[in-house]
């Protein structure tokens, strides 16, 4: 890894670290995670990878169904929380600091390998989606949930897009993980998908349309890197008139009671 790799993922460990994420998982995201580990059969004897885990969404539900699991993530601050989590529910998983494109796991050391929106943050796809054919055994199971570039979480990065620092070279947007093609150009031959699939993520955590924003001003960490930055540049006033706007836009429900719709993509193949 080159310097300005490692200078790159210090700022991502450091931008996830930020803001409360484990409290927004708690306030809206959990349906998330069981729904892939229902998707992906995940059941006792398989020995299961979770790919930028967080606090462990996704893996946690593994291992509550008897499998052997890993999570794995970037930010050991998630990881923390996860590792918390597990222990108060008597739950017994396994906790790795790992990059998601350079994962330090023997190949094929999995029967499913998975991600519930995690991997789609690592700047570099490719690299990704390399490595989490490379560690599924064949006949193993690539599992993923991802924010589409046309939901709410795609819409919120593209508002957020002109006030953010420019990205690093080779990077791609996030919600890219969401669209069908970008993973058909991603895995290619090496993983048939059998399930491709777009749901919604209904909220209805937040009693007025604005609160959405502010939860995710105050513990997002990509929405509280970008206000950083925008304020360096005078345009936060600009941005959080945007970040309004934007939540009105998308409320579905009324000034007091919102509710949104978050779009995802649920993508579970065949490691060929």
């Amino acid at each position: 890894m080159t310097t300005t790799d490692e200078g790159l993922k210090a700022r991502h460990r450091a931008m996830w670290a930020s803001g409360d994420y484990p409290s927004m998982v708690d306030t809206f995201l959990l349906p998330l995670g069981p729904a892939l580990v229902e998707a992906c059969r995940i059941g006792p004897g398989l020995r299961v990878l979770d790919v930028a885990a967080g606090t462990g969404n996704a893996a946690i539900p593994a291992a509550e169904r008897g499998a052997s699991v890993v999570a794995s993530d970037l930010t050991p601050e998630l990881l923390d929380a996860g590792r918390e989590r597990a222990r108060s529910g008597g739950i017994q998983l396994d906790w790795a600091e790992a990059d998601a494109e350079h994962l330090p796991f023997p190949d094929e050391d999995f029967d499913v390998v998975m991600s519930c929106i995690g991997a789609m943050f690592a700047p570099h796809h490719q690299l990704v989606a390399d490595e989490l054919v490379r560690v599924c055994r064949p006949g193993g199971t690539v599992g993923l949930t991802s924010w589409t570039p046309e939901g709410m979480i795609g819409g919120l990065f593209r508002t957020m897009g002109g006030f953010a620092p420019p990205p690093p070279p080779g990077a791609q947007p996030p919600p890219l993980w969401g669209s069908e093609q970008h993973l058909s150009e991603l895995f290619g031959d090496k993983v048939t998908f059998e399930t491709l699939e777009r749901r919604v993520l209904e909220v209805t955590a937040f009693q007025h349309p604005l609160d959405w924003g502010e939860h995710f001003k105050q513990r997002y960490g990509p929405t509280i890197s970008t206000l950083k930055h925008a304020r360096s540049n005078g345009r936060d006033q600009e941005l959080e008139a945007a970040l309004e706007d934007f939540c009105r836009e998308w409320n579905l429900g009324t000034e007091d009671e919102a509710r949104f719709e978050q779009e995802y993509l649920l993508a579970v193949g065949t490691r060929n």
